[in-house]
Parts: structure tokens; sequence; C-alpha cells
């Protein structure tokens, strides 16, 4: 019996119907641990292609990892992996809550999913017993609803749902998939992967937690999370405040997206911030199973124009930068009830807030006018505007929704190359709350991430410079990092700093943990702490080096994935408004990336990487990471 997981992999035929039950090796769950790497390796290896994503051939793959379930804070994640309709390279979410570990008890460690379903169903899981159920009621219906008649239906309100919304159903590009009615894989438009198979839903309930290899040392670590969170004013502050305790330092760093990218600091960020929130609409702190941190939001407006229902959560940091500061808009109400409309329909509130804040620079511009709107006077601040536009894009009921629904990237290929100034993308995903102009590292992992934009794929540059706190410096040498460089530098050290911080975070999406709590700096737990969870729940002597090799073989097979697909250097490119200085008056007033810069840093990092000056992946570099079976996929 293996400590940590089950030994199970569902594969899902919805074209036929059939469910069939693998056991992979023990060696098999040490080599690919879980999330998106597990992902990948069905992917690669059953995906044809150049296959359209919305095709039934387009395998969606559904990972936890050998430590979900384990008694002890952020272990509670899910990851979907397919090739993305965002961006035709591969896609990839995370998202947790309870459904993660719910998962685990039902008895599987992962999906395989191929085809498409003649008619709307969901995966039912209860114990270990899998089966397709009919759908058609479902379909149309708003999460929240949803979730109340499946546990209805099933006479069990302990039961977890993972569903799309309406407006995955209706085809909005960037729509993600639900849990708990406000936790949501929301990039890179799973939501759509999944609708395009007719898949509703995925329930589950179970009672099999999996054995623990050293419960005492799992337990040990696990009491020294109480203990830490006072001493750590960032683990402190994110559990009182949430996500949104970073508005206003962001704000004062001047690296708060301001009017879609064009300023980084917002003159009205107070009324939007964590502090503003917890003294005016937070109901109560939320947590992922077994977590101590508790850093999730739940709000409650009941009076005014814009209420919010604490059903779907509160607003995030990411939410509240693009519906509030790309949008300039400082009404806290109306930013929660955008949230509660983007969980309700479905989709990725980065994505949708992102594109509407592009959409009014278009407006402001005069790209686009009243007669593209509908009448609508799309400006920066008209918070009326915004919500009317985020209505009409989660329905597609307007020429203007369905323009939008598609994401700024394509709605630009309609309105002319003026309008492609304005975007903010990197392979068609929006990018989010963090500015690569003053944070040089992000701005390079921005480019070279294979699914796009991402804030959470590399420590930030803070955490590396001159002056950084002695705390997150000890952590850092950990990863052989032992020289802060300047003040927004990108130079060799720099470069070093992001790719190594890239294959900590790597792992650590395979291994399916919270970043919040598992990291190289900041965190809860730092990287010896992480190698001795693992060790603890698995009964594996895991080093910190293996598990480095795990981020490399994700990051390796993902480039595979996409070079297979057309992709390269051409490809690992940012926005033109990236290289034009920031207005403003701010302290990155004046502030940008330079071409220089970048094609110097990521000739350094396909480097260190072991890739082609082009980035692509070689032989050697898949051997080094244990994934030599890979190549093949190279020439095909």
């Amino acid at each position: 019996m293996p400590y940590g997981y089950n030994g199970k992999i569902l594969h899902i035929n919805l074209t036929t119907g059939a469910l069939e039950v693998e056991t992979p090796s023990e060696a098999f769950y040490r080599k690919y641990m879980g999330g998106s790497l597990m992902g990948m390796y069905y992917i690669l290896k059953q995906t044809p292609a150049g296959v359209d994503p919305l095709a039934p051939e387009n395998v969606m793959t559904v990972m936890d990892s050998v430590v979900t379930g384990a008694s002890i804070s952020g272990q509670s994640r899910i990851n979907v992996n397919a090739k993305s309709p965002m961006s035709g390279a591969i896609g990839d979410s995370q998202a947790g809550g309870f459904f993660p570990a719910e998962f685990k008890f039902a008895g599987f460690d992962g999906l395989v999913i191929t085809g498409k379903s003649p008619k709307p169903v969901y995966l039912k899981i209860i114990d270990g017993q899998p089966s397709l159920e009919d759908a058609s009621h479902l379909w149309g219906k708003i999460t929240g609803d949803v979730e109340e008649l499946l546990k209805q239906e099933l006479g069990d309100p302990k039961i977890e749902v993972m569903q799309i919304g309406p407006a995955a159903e209706i085809g909005v590009r960037f729509s993600g998939i639900v849990n708990m009615s406000n936790r949501m894989n929301g990039r890179t438009g799973m939501g759509l992967v999944m609708a395009s198979k007719n898949l509703k839903a995925i329930v589950v309930r179970g009672h099999n937690k999996p054995e623990i290899a050293d419960p005492e040392a799992l337990t040990a670590l696990n009491r020294t999370g109480p203990k830490l969170m006072p001493q750590n004013a960032d683990m402190d502050g994110l559990g009182k405040l949430g996500t949104a305790s970073v508005v206003m330092f962001q704000n004062m760093l001047g690296t708060l997206p301001t009017r879609n990218y064009n300023e980084g600091q917002f003159e009205t960020a107070e009324p939007i911030s964590g502090e503003t929130m917890a003294a005016t609409i937070l109901k109560k702190r939320d947590t992922c199973y077994a977590c101590v941190v508790r850093c999730k939001r739940v709000v409650e407006i009941t009076e005014g124009q814009y209420t919010a229902d604490p059903l779907y959560g509160g607003a995030e940091y990411e939410t509240i930068g693009t519906f509030g500061s790309y949008c300039g808009i400082s009404d806290l109400a109306a930013i929660s009830h955008a949230h509660q409309i983007c969980d309700m329909y479905g989709v990725d509130t980065i994505s949708c807030g992102a594109t509407i804040s592009f959409a009014m620079e278009c407006f402001e511009k005069g790209i686009i006018g009243l007669e593209d709107t509908g009448g609508i006077e799309l400006r920066f601040g008209n918070v009326d505007a915004m919500i009317e536009v985020l209505k009409q894009i989660v329905t597609k009921s307007t020429p203007l929704g369905e323009i939008l629904a598609e994401g700024s990237a394509r709605a630009a290929k309609v309105w002319g190359a003026a309008a492609e100034e304005c975007l903010v993308t990197v392979k068609n995903e929006e990018a989010p709350a963090h500015m690569p102009q003053a944070k040089r590292s992000l701005g390079l992992i921005y480019a070279v991430n294979p699914f796009g934009a991402d804030h959470q794929s590399s420590e930030h540059d803070p955490y590396y410079e001159e002056g950084v706190a002695a705390f997150n410096l000890d952590r850092l040498r950990e990863l052989d990092l032992h020289e802060p460089p300047g003040f927004r530098s990108l130079g060799a050290e720099k470069v070093r700093f992001a790719a190594y911080t890239q294959i900590f975070y790597s792992m650590a999406d395979s291994l399916e943990l919270c970043q919040f709590v598992y990291g190289p700096t900041w965190t809860l737990y730092g990287p010896a702490e992480t190698v001795e969870m693992i060790r603890a729940v698995t009964g594996w002597k895991v080093s910190l080096f293996e598990l480095m090799k795990i981020g490399e073989r994700r990051i390796n097979l993902m480039r595979v994935f996409n070079a297979r697909e057309g992709f390269s250097r051409k490809d690992d490119s940012l926005p033109s408004k990236f290289f034009k200085p920031l207005a403003g008056t701010g302290p990155t007033a004046g502030v940008a990336l330079t071409h220089e810069e970048l094609d110097a840093a990521l000739d350094l990092y396909y480097h260190y990487m072991g890739f082609t000056p082009d980035g692509l992946p070689t032989p050697a570099s898949l051997s080094n990471a244990g994934v030599e079976w890979a190549a093949e996929y190279l020439s095909a």
C-alpha cells in the first residue's frame, strides 16, 4: 500500500462512456509526483500534434499529488492541463479549496479525459466508484445553483463539486473551472476545454484517507505553522487581510497596474485595499483543507446598487487589480459584485478584467466609439460601464460582448493595429497585476513561461535585490543564491534567480503545493521544510536536488509540447506597452523595460536551462531532467 496516494489514475473516454482505472508503479509516482508534470506525461503521449483545442482529441488532465489530503497546511490544490484555447500552447491552471483533498479521499490521484459526450454529463466519484451521470438539467445554470442542486440530488451536503459555468457553455474563451462556487482554475481557458467535451461537473465524496509514512514527523511540522505565522509579517498580513494585503504596498512601490498598465500608482488605491475590505465588508476568513493561514476572503454586501453574496467568497488581489486599478475604479462594492459575476458564470477574473480595461483604453484613444460599444461611455473610472460590459461578456449578449469574450488579443485583431498597442498579453494571456517594468526578472518569466504571463511561476524581484531581509536570503541560499544584485537589475545573477525560483515553483505545481505556504522566501515553510514534509508523507528519502529535478522535468515537457505546436523564441516576447515609459507621478514613472536587456536575459535563461538559442529543449536537457522519452516529440 503506497503512502500518501491511492495508486490509481482514472481514464475517461467521454465519446464512448468508457471508464478505466490505471495503477501506475511507485517509480512512476516518485518521478512525476502529480499536478501538471503528471498531466504532461499523458498529454504529450496522447494529444495529437496540431489538434484544435476544442476538438474531442484534446486530452484534459485533472491531477492532485502524492501529498494532497495530508493533514498539514498548503497541500489541497488541484491542477488542470490541456492545449489552451487562449494561446494554442499548453494550458495550465491551479485551484485550492476542499475539492482537491476530497478528490483524493474519493479514491483517485488524477483523471485523464478524452473525447466528447453526446450529451451533457457529470462525472461522479463516490468512495472509489466512478460513473457518468446526465447533466442536461444542470446546463445553463450558474455555479451556486448547480452546487446546491447536486447536493440535493445526491443527498449529501458534503460532496465537493468542480464545474464549468454558463460562460464556458456559450464559448467565452477565458472560462475557468469553479469549485466551492468560489475557488477557480481560472487561467488559460480550461473551462472552455471542459465545456467542449460536454462535461458539466466533477462530483466527489470519499472517506479513504491515504496512510502517512511518518505521522509523528508530519504532526510536528504542522504544529510549527501557527507559531511561525506571527513571526512572519508577510504571512501574518496574508492571513489577516488576504491577498489584498499587498494593494497598498504595491501602490507605494509604484507597481500597482493602473489604467490598463499605463501607470504604476493609483491615486485612490486605499478604498480598494485589504485594510478597507477588512474594516467594511469582510464577513469571515475562509480556508482550504487543513490550512492554518486562512487567507480566503468571504465578503457580504446587502445594501446599495452593487451587492455581494458570501457564497461566492470575495475578491483576491488580482481581481481587485484588474477590475479596480486597471479600470481606474475605486468602488470596492462594484469590484466585489464583478468578482461574484465571474464566479457565478465561471470566467477568469484576470483575463476578464484586463480585457475590459483594454477596451476602456481603446475607447479613450478613439480606436473604438459609441457605435462599437452600443452607446456605452467605456471610460476609465466608469463603474456602471464596467459592470454592464462584464454582463455582456459572460452572456455574449451583444456584439461588444461577443468580441470581448474572445479576450483582448483577439479583440485587437478586430479593432486594428492601434488596438494592439494597448495589449498587455503574452501568448494571448492577459498579464496579472505585477509589473515587469519594475520587477525585471518577472518580465523574463512572463516571456518564457510556457502558458503565458503568470505571477506565480517564479519568485518576485524584491526578494533578491540589495537589502533583502536575512530571513529571505537564508532560504535563497538553499537554492545556491547568495549575492543579491542591484535594484531593478536583469543581469546574470538576476536571471539565475529567475530560473532557479521558476524551477522551485514548477516543482510546487507538480506537488500541488500552495505557494503561500511552501516557497523559497517569505512563505510559511521554506525549501528545507518542503523536503521534510514530502518525506513524512511519502516515506521517500527525497532531497532538494531531486525535487528541483521535478521542476525541471515539468518545464522541459511543457516546452516540448509548445515546440511541437510551433512555439519558439519568437513567442517568448512581451507586449510593446512594457517597453514604453510608465506615465504618472509615482516612483515608477518613466520606467520601462528595454528590448536589449530582455534579449540578453533570454540568451542567459536558455543557457541556464540547457535549451537552444531559439528556446527549444534538447535531447541533453531532456536527459538531464530524466525524460529522455520526450525527445521524439521535438521532431514530431
